[in-house]
């Protein structure tokens, strides 16, 4: 018996592990309401995200907190928020897209070693997202990787792409919650994914992909980004937001980092991709070494600002442009980055 009770425990300490430090929280406790998101400015930049890309109205017009729009499995939070694109989510004057969008405000380094950026993300039944556009959900500013709604050839699912090609899509489905891990290793030049549903813990669908991995800290888009299309308002919840070092906590509705939760090191789970269910081992591989190269920006990335250390140079034929200088320049645009 007491043999047994040894080889058990062994057994359990190999299969789970302690979870990684979260090294900035996007806990939405932070708000006690949708105005506090306006304390945050270029001059006074407190809080937990900057917030600056959206539309002419007021932010109410845009943001909404309450417990209806987590997961409910987020146990950590008290309200998800609700992001809202709508006909005058114009940002900028430029009338091609419309957008929504929050970005870090931190001092941390969020572009070193192995992070793991994670979020939750569903809609309702109503206000759906317009399949007949395509979509930037969660982003970087190079597009590096990001996840895209209303493309092809399946536009009704949500399509996690890497350096614009499509590495895992899911059906997204109202009232269902997708949870996410981008799984960035700057230095080795890598991205994966974990994805779960639910109250599910995540599981790797996606190994190391190479792509020019770089950010700021302060170039990650936590919102939505569409192309126009005549106005019709969409909705879109959003919660369990945080970004860790490794290991990878796989528990949904945690995002405490070293607080004692568990990740998973091996078994697997099966999850629903592109119609077909599989399973997936959550077993992590070695990631390639490669080092990411070249300095040079991509459309609609950015190229400078206060703070800013990432590339400078301009892919042709754009050219660097003032969006909200000092502190945002911006690669020129000629067309949506799709």
């Amino acid at each position: 018996m007491a043999l047994l009770t040894l080889v058990a425990l062994l057994l359990g300490f190999a299969l789970t592990s302690k979870a990684g430090t979260t090294i900035w929280s996007g806990n939405f406790n932070a708000y006690p309401t949708v105005e506090a998101f306006n304390d945050w400015s270029w001059s006074d930049e407190v809080g937990e995200y900057q917030w600056y890309i959206y539309g002419t109205a007021n932010t109410s017009e845009y943001l909404a907190l309450d417990p209806s729009f987590k997961n409910p499995a987020d146990t950590s939070e008290t309200n998800g928020l609700r992001i809202t694109i709508d006909p005058t989510s114009i940002w900028n004057g430029d009338s091609t897209m419309e957008r929504t969008e929050l970005i870090p405000q931190t001092t941390a380094n969020l572009g070193t070693g192995e992070l793991f950026y994670h979020f939750s993300i569903s809609h309702p039944a109503t206000n759906l997202p317009d399949s007949t556009v395509e979509h930037q959900i969660c982003f970087f500013e190079s597009h590096f990787t990001e996840l895209k709604y209303g493309v092809s050839p399946n536009a009704t699912h949500i399509t996690w792409m890497v350096t614009e090609v499509d590495h895992y899509d899911v059906a997204f489905t109202p009232g269902t919650w997708f949870n996410f891990a981008y799984d960035i290793n700057f230095s080795a030049g890598t991205v994966g994914l974990w994805a779960s549903t639910g109250s599910d813990p995540l599981v790797q669908v996606v190994e190391a992909v190479p792509a020019s991995t770089s950010t700021n800290s302060e170039d990650w888009h936590l919102g939505v980004l569409r192309l126009s299309n005549g106005g019709t308002p969409e909705d879109w919840y959003f919660s369990g937001v945080y970004i860790e070092s490794g290991p990878i906590t796989t528990s949904v509705g945690t995002g405490t980092g070293s607080g004692g939760s568990t990740t998973t090191s091996s078994g697997s789970s099966t999850i629903t991709s592109t119609g077909t269910s599989s399973t997936v081992s959550s077993t992590s591989t070695t990631s390639s070494t490669t080092t990411a190269a070249g300095p040079t920006q991509t459309e609609y990335g950015q190229c400078g600002g206060t703070g800013y250390t990432g590339p400078t140079t301009c892919a042709t034929p754009y050219t660097c442009s003032a969006v909200s200088p000092p502190y945002y320049y911006q690669v020129s645009e000629s067309q949506f980055p799709f």
